[in-house]
């Protein structure tokens, strides 16, 4: 079984020693959802919200907290990004049931370092769907933030991983 790797013999929390680490090229990307009634996804694409240009607000947010992410989660290393990107796809379905309108987001981190982009990706596309709930709010406090999860990363000791791999054992 693998060992956790925040904590020390004595069970405290600690950060990664990553001094002896190699600096290696890594990427991450993690994806989400936000469901939402089909009111609010018509005022997202007419670009009718009183906030603004919701995507466009949501995307600089998501790139934001991704840069940050060593401030919000306390044991994170500091990183520096050559690429942070986030994309929204919009997806329509029948309505019938009350699903199928939501928006999927999508953060890619790519960098050199001594250690991972999984939590940065992770935290971009976090604040990227909670920043669309913010702007939204006022027509739809029912939507639901779903499916946050690392997609694929790779670089580094652990080598790529790509979720779908674990579907098919």
């Amino acid at each position: 079984m693998e060992e956790l790797t925040h904590f020390d013999t004595a069970g405290n929390a600690v950060m990664v020693d990553v001094s002896g680490k190699n600096i290696t090229e890594r990427m991450a990307r993690a994806r989400g959802v936000i469901r939402m009634q089909e009111r609010t996804l018509e005022i997202i694409k007419s670009g009718s919200a009183k906030k603004g240009d919701v995507l466009g607000v949501a995307r600089l947010a998501g790139i934001m907290a991704a840069k940050r992410t060593s401030s919000l989660i306390p044991l994170c290393h500091p990183l520096s990004f050559d690429k942070c990107a986030i994309d929204f796809e919009i997806h329509e379905g029948d309505g019938e049931d009350g699903g199928g309108r939501e928006i999927e987001a999508v953060c890619s981190v790519k960098l050199s370092g001594k250690t991972g982009a999984e939590m940065e990706a992770l935290t971009g596309v976090s604040v990227a769907l909670l920043t669309i709930y913010d702007m939204c709010k006022a027509v739809d406090r029912a939507m639901v933030l779903s499916d946050i999860r690392l997609e694929e990363k790779s670089g580094g000791k652990s080598g790529h991983f790509f979720a779908i791999d674990l579907l098919r054992n």
